[in-house]
């Protein structure tokens, strides 16, 4: 049942829909663009969001996040809820994503460990290098992935915005035929250290992207770790480094070489 729709000039037109106690953000077409159970509103109900979190893995207690493209406000509230130590500033260009996010998605107001922005999100990538200890990046529109979220320059911009030993994160399409020009874009911003994390479910494929000093990341601890974060936060970390291992083989235990 869709109950919301507005369109902001130059946007494509926001929607809300509803099913089986689940509420739904699109944009300008069925696809879902993000998801709140209304009885755990604060949960991270796709798995994509819940794999994005896997940053925790190589960069524990970050200071600063920057999220570009806010969708529904899913990784937003949860970073605000779980992270009470890091400062999170969110990009997102149509305002209506921003007013249903708040009005639908129990987004909280800004405070001071929560900013959000509506504005260009590639531009404030330019605009404000060495300042984030993470990024995450997750800008789609009706059909794939917004083109300025993905060139080369906006790449090398996403490396130069990290502190040193920062990690970015991004959503991609592996059904999209792009996907292997991406990958390779940001493999080569990111001089190859690069990690594929695929979704068990669809389609998505996260790509953790480090700036050097990159972290010792071999099998024994990260399992470790992965342990730990799962019993804090209740995600599949262990997962997850399972898949990416059988996703990064390299020659030796190490991930990141």
């Amino acid at each position: 049942m869709n109950f919301f729709r507005r369109r902001s000039p130059g946007h494509a037109p926001v929607e809300i829909s509803e099913r089986n106690d689940t509420r739904f953000l699109h944009l300008g077409g069925p696809a879902v663009q993000s998801a709140m159970r209304i009885k755990e509103p604060y949960a991270l109900d796709l798995e994509y969001t819940r794999a994005m979190m896997a940053f925790l893995l190589f960069c524990r207690e970050p200071e600063d996040i920057a999220l570009i493209g806010l969708g529904g406000g899913s990784i937003a509230k949860y970073i605000h809820r779980h992270l009470p130590e890091s400062r999170l500033t969110a990009l997102e260009i149509n305002p209506e994503v921003v007013a249903a996010a708040r009005a639908y998605f129990m987004l909280p107001q800004d405070d001071e460990r929560l900013s959000v922005i509506t504005g260009d999100g590639a531009a404030f990538v330019h605009e404000n290098p060495d300042s984030q200890d993470v990024l995450l990046v997750d800008g789609y529109d009706a059909k794939r992935i917004v083109d300025a979220l993905a060139s080369p320059e906006f790449y090398r911009a996403c490396k130069a915005m990290l502190r040193p030993g920062g990690v970015a994160v991004f959503n991609l399409w592996g059904s999209d035929e792009y996907y292997p020009r991406y990958f390779d874009r940001l493999a080569r911003a990111f001089g190859e250290h690069v990690l594929q994390l695929p979704a068990e479910k669809k389609g998505n494929i996260i790509v953790f992207a480090f700036r050097k000093p990159l972290p010792i990341v071999t099998m024994a601890p990260l399992l470790r770790e992965a342990h730990r974060l799962e019993a804090e936060l209740g995600l599949e970390f262990e997962a997850f480094v399972t898949r990416m291992r059988n996703w990064n083989p390299t020659s030796t235990d190490n991930f990141i070489v």
